[in-house]
């Protein structure tokens, strides 16, 4: 009976000794931080189960131009070993809870940093193709994980391919937009983006002058542009009026998204239901 009881007690240590070295390794696992939902999703893809990742954007019903942070995202931030945000004014909250205490150690991950994008240029350099294979390489080097960051790398010829494709049908089509937000993919697809100044102060949340909305207007009267690309996550008066007279004059209207949709799984597949967005587009008129 006492030998059984011995035999009881081993395995019952056993069993406690193991919880606490699975409770040990959760410990230990690292955490990132990431600013915007498609930064954490590349993280997600590289780190897979060895981190716990914190996206502070993610809800697509959120203007990303109003967010303020609060005492949740600041402990966020506070904890992680990594953290990853866009840079270049797009996300200035970021930098000042990075000037608050953080933990010793702490990689900070400035995306604009990793292609060279300076202060002053369009910020939403996450539809730049560049953007994402250079994050994940960053990530993949810190993490000690370059299968999985060439396997993304691998992942992103779907997105190339595409836009070849299209650029191929329709490189040079005069497009506009109501804010900057497709800018980057717009270049790359060869497309001639229109009324620059205008998107400028919608995205800085500034009345557009008299003479830009007037050249605006007129490049959808006069038939100048083809194509209009809307921020669908965020509208206001002056943008839904835009779409209004592009529609009445039979411009093409597609809606992009500023952040990664949750039905988005990977940031691939969001560029790929956006490009296949633009490419419906072109054949539905015609």
């Amino acid at each position: 009976m006492r030998y059984q009881y011995s035999i009881s007690m081993q395995y019952f240590a056993i069993f406690i000794a193991s919880l606490l070295a699975g409770i040990s390794l959760q410990a230990q696992s690292l955490s990132i931080v990431a600013a915007e939902n498609f930064y954490g999703s590349v993280a997600h893809q590289i780190a897979g189960n060895s981190a716990s990742i914190t996206s502070i954007l993610s809800n697509p019903n959120q203007d990303p131009h109003e967010f303020q942070t609060d005492a949740a995202t600041a402990r966020a931030v506070e904890a992680a070993d990594i953290v990853i945000y866009s840079g270049i004014g797009y996300d200035d909250w970021m930098q000042k809870l990075l000037g608050l205490k953080g933990k010793p150690g702490r990689t900070v991950i400035c995306v604009a940093d990793l292609i060279g994008a300076k202060s002053g240029a369009n910020p939403h350099i996450w539809y730049d193709p560049r953007t994402m294979p250079a994050l994940a390489d960053k990530l993949g080097e810190l993490l000690k994980e370059p299968r999985k960051a060439a396997a993304f790398d691998k992942s992103m010829g779907a997105v190339t391919a595409k836009i070849a494709k299209i650029k191929a049908a329709h490189a040079g089509t005069p497009v506009t937009a109501t804010e900057p937000v497709f800018g980057y993919m717009a270049d790359a697809l060869g497309f001639k983006m229109l009324n620059y100044s205008f998107q400028i102060a919608v995205m800085n949340d500034t009345e557009p002058s008299f003479k830009d909305t007037s050249a605006y207007e007129k490049s959808l009267t006069s038939g100048a542009v083809k194509m209009l690309f809307y921020n669908s996550q965020v509208t206001d008066p002056a943008t839904q009026r835009m779409q209004n007279i592009a529609k009445d004059h039979h411009v093409i209207v597609v809606g992009v998204t500023e952040t990664q949709p949750p039905e988005r799984k990977t940031y691939v597949d969001w560029m790929l239901s956006e490009l296949n967005g633009v490419e419906k587009a072109f054949s539905e008129a015609h």
